[in-house]
């Protein structure tokens, strides 16, 4: 009956611990609070989730992210810098500049990058994109001529 009433102890003991954890968890592996003072800007860090593709401005494919590549962007109050990671490719794969955000179109106009990313560059600085932007979450649409969604990016906000 003792050795009952220990075991019963330490389950107790041991949820109770469990619990306890659940309280405490790093904020750094939870999404950021939705009424923080982050809310609804772009300003922060944001990870690369997955991409959209569009046809005739409506989502017609969705895939996520491969878990060994990894894209971070980061927004200040008028700067961006944005990196890749991709263990297959020896290539680098970063981008910085500045850029503006009228409330819908998100405008990146860089400066510089990897060597890969100058070539790119030097045919086109200005990236614009049609901007979904919530608490913790983007989607950075690439518009063709006439407008139209043809994929997106999606990333969510890690910091």
């Amino acid at each position: 009956m003792k050795i009952k009433s220990i075991i019963m102890g330490l389950l107790l003991l041991s949820l109770l611990a469990c619990n306890d954890n659940k309280k405490n968890a790093s904020p750094s592996n939870m999404e950021v609070d939705q009424n923080s003072e982050t809310a609804d800007k772009l300003e922060g860090t944001w990870e690369l989730t997955g991409f959209y593709n569009y046809k005739d401005n409506v989502v017609v494919d969705s895939f996520e992210m491969n878990p060994d590549f990894r894209q971070i962007k980061m927004y200040t109050d008028n700067k961006v810098m944005w990196c890749k990671h991709k263990p297959a490719d020896s290539s680098e794969w970063f981008g910085y500049g500045s850029y503006n955000f009228d409330g819908e179109r998100l405008t990146e106009k860089l400066d510089f990058g990897s060597s890969v990313m100058n070539e790119v560059i030097e045919a086109k600085k200005e990236f614009i994109f049609e901007l979904s932007l919530s608490s913790n979450h983007f989607e950075q649409i690439e518009l063709d001529e006439e407008g139209n969604r043809i994929y997106s990016e999606n990333y969510k906000r890690v910091e």
